[in-house]
């Protein structure tokens, strides 16, 4: 089973967000995600000063396996984007939490309103 970060907020839609800083907030796919789509060849990010919705589809990670949308926990503006992920996608892989991170917006959203550690574990335990 996969760790899942106590620090962390999550989606049912297997996204990632951290607390806000300064009103940013950074955006990834979770372990569980990333090991269910297998090896992850390519990636395609909003872009910088893109405005994304929250539950909105805004990117996609294509795997060996599969095609899978990469939605926007929170809504507001991408201020920045990992442009390694980009050039290496397998970095979302082998360091989901860390290193793999997908993007950061400038929000007025409260993570707090996702799920947090507990209840995310508890729905890939169901899955």
């Amino acid at each position: 089973m996969s760790t899942v970060p106590e620090t962390l907020y999550y989606t049912q839609e297997h996204e990632w967000v951290t607390e806000p800083s300064e009103g940013v907030v950074t955006i990834g796919i979770t372990a569980h995600a990333a090991d269910a789509l297998g090896d992850i060849v390519y990636v395609s990010l909003p872009q910088e000063g893109a405005s994304v919705e929250a539950g909105e589809p805004c990117g996609e990670a294509e795997s060996t396996k599969s095609v899978s949308d990469v939605y926007s926990p929170v809504t507001g503006e991408v201020v920045a984007v990992n442009t390694a992920v980009e050039e290496d996608p397998a970095a979302i892989n082998s360091d989901p939490y860390g290193e793999g991170w997908l993007f950061r917006v400038r929000t007025d959203d409260d993570p707090a309103d996702l799920l947090d550690a507990q209840a995310y574990s508890k729905l890939i335990e169901e899955a």
